[in-house]
């Protein structure tokens, strides 16, 4: 409770856009940019470039999800944003 009132928005800021680059990259990069270097791979009998596209970065926007839920949660309770002073 002690820092800056914006603080909480910077923080809240901050991970929104490091997940979103994570996810841009993801899905861009590997479905798109890498997809030639990961063919080379597989994944069962599918190319990992194919994979990555259709499947992969499905799984990391629900893990990105995961952690911003995980990471909002911490930064409500260090901003004290976790009280319900609201309530009726």
């Amino acid at each position: 409770m002690d820092s800056p009132p914006n603080g909480y928005w910077r923080s809240t800021l901050r991970l929104i856009f490091v997940l979103l680059a994570v996810w841009a990259l993801v899905s861009i990069g590997a479905g798109i940019l890498f997809v030639r270097p990961l063919n080379l791979l597989s994944v069962g009998r599918l190319p990992a470039g194919f994979w990555m596209a259709q499947q992969g970065s499905i799984l990391v926007f629900v893990a990105l999800i995961y952690i911003f839920a995980r990471r909002m949660d911490t930064l409500d309770h260090r901003y004290g944003k976790d009280r319900e002073d609201d309530a009726p």
